[in-house]
């Protein structure tokens, strides 16, 4: 058991206080799998080079940096090492000595020339917990080369399981493959520290974006496994039931119906006083299966006679499955996400509030709790030197230097290259 986790530990700031976990990634899936880890309580450094993580510069800007990094990244700090240059990695070493965990998507040779690999990091604390995420894999046939979330959804069948029967196929809307890593990834810590409660020992974990996707897919790539039956693309109806899928309203939006059940579709025709659980093509589940493109055009002339919050409103009172399709701008307003607090205002020193998801998991004896906003590039190097033992002095030549580098420092620096630029 490490040094920081005794019972006299306090959970005030969650179950996983007491921890250090090192963000030596970028992008979303290893990125966000330390922040959930930080959401539980963990002290996660993340440690960035003098360019920084590259989500901070693609998507819509906030100042410098991109929605996806303000997103993915609170409960941090952070940290610039230029690790390329072998005094940068001698400090590098002071800080992972200090880690329980230690998360990266570097891949090789990169992963070693930065001091990165297991066990050059197990060199300097040999019990560290160590977690790499690639694409497809640590070593076999794909060993080695770049891939990201559209590329695995093409690889595992979803892309040509997504869309409309007859259309192109369509990738999820949000990096769902990498979402799932980054939960792999938390979880994949958090066993791996019991082991090292029990053991003392750490250990080397790979988690591939290629696993988890096919891991996901126990319900479609793996029922053709069981039966040899292929599935096919379906777009919003179910495989196996109807009425399933999305319909009109007046005021030109649409809801989400589903009826996995006998009762649900009675539900339905009592909510929309209609009696086509008494008519012989939708007496059952089958039938109704058969004649669904019927049954989806009559329950659409019915739909649109309501507007969409009416619409919602009958069925629920009517104990049927529904939701609303809100549009992006909608979901923030929505009052159970409100209520689960999946919405929470940090104060940033240069943004002032952000708005980011929450913790969706509630604890009860250790809440948990979004503690600090996404950080700015270097914000924390000096208090992070300091803890290291380094003296004021000594970080102020490192950052000379520039093997290290603070929030003024890569300011500077970019004001300087904007210049260059202009001039």
């Amino acid at each position: 058991m490490s040094k920081a986790m005794t019972h006299e530990t306090s959970f005030a700031e969650g179950p996983l206080s007491g921890l250090r976990v090192l963000d030596c990634s970028t992008m979303l899936a290893a990125p966000y799998g330390a922040t959930l880890l930080g959401d539980l309580g963990a002290d996660v450094v993340k440690i960035e080079s003098h360019h920084g993580d590259d989500s901070r510069k693609f998507g819509p800007m906030r100042g410098e940096d991109a929605g996806p990094f303000l997103s993915l990244n609170r409960n941090k700090r952070d940290m610039v090492l230029d690790l390329q240059q072998e005094e940068a990695r001698a400090i590098f070493a002071q800080v992972a000595a200090t880690a329980d965990v230690l998360i990266t998507n570097v891949r090789e040779p990169a992963l070693s020339k930065l001091g990165m690999s297991y066990e050059q990091v197990r060199a300097h604390k040999p019990d560290i917990i160590w977690i790499r995420v690639t694409a497809f894999g640590p070593d076999g046939p794909y060993d080695g080369r770049p891939g990201i979330d559209f590329l695995v959804q093409g690889y595992a069948g979803v892309l040509a399981l997504n869309g409309d029967p007859d259309g192109e196929p369509v990738r999820t809307s949000f990096p769902a493959v990498d979402v799932m890593t980054s939960m792999m990834v938390a979880n994949a810590a958090q066993a791996a520290l019991r082991v090292r409660d029990r053991t003392g020992q750490g250990q080397r974990i790979e988690v591939s974006l290629l696993d988890t996707l096919m891991h996901a897919q126990a319900s479609s790539i793996g029922t053709y496994l069981t039966t040899g039956e292929v599935p096919e693309r379906t777009g919003n109806r179910s495989l196996a039931f109807a009425p399933s899928g999305c319909f009109p309203t007046s005021d030109g939006h649409h809801i989400v119906m589903t009826t996995p059940g006998e009762k649900f579709f009675g539900n339905i025709c009592r909510a929309l006083e209609t009696d086509w659980d008494s008519d012989e093509r939708f007496a059952t589940a089958r039938e109704r299966k058969a004649n669904e493109d019927e049954l989806d055009r009559l329950i659409s002339e019915r739909t649109s006679q309501f507007t969409r919050q009416e619409l919602v409103a009958r069925l629920v009172a009517a104990d049927v499955l529904v939701a609303p399709i809100n549009e992006p701008q909608e979901v923030p307003l929505d009052p159970q996400i409100q209520h689960n607090k999946m919405l929470v205002d940090v104060t940033h020193p240069e943004y002032g509030d952000v708005t980011v998801t929450g913790i969706p998991i509630r604890f009860y004896g250790t809440p948990c709790e979004v503690r600090k906003h996404p950080p700015l590039l270097g914000e924390h190097t000096r208090e992070l030197l300091a803890e290291a033992g380094y003296g004021a002095e000594d970080i102020d030549e490192l950052i000379r230097k520039g093997l290290a580098a603070d929030n003024p420092d890569i300011k500077r620096r970019r004001e300087e290259r904007r210049r260059r630029k202009s001039g």
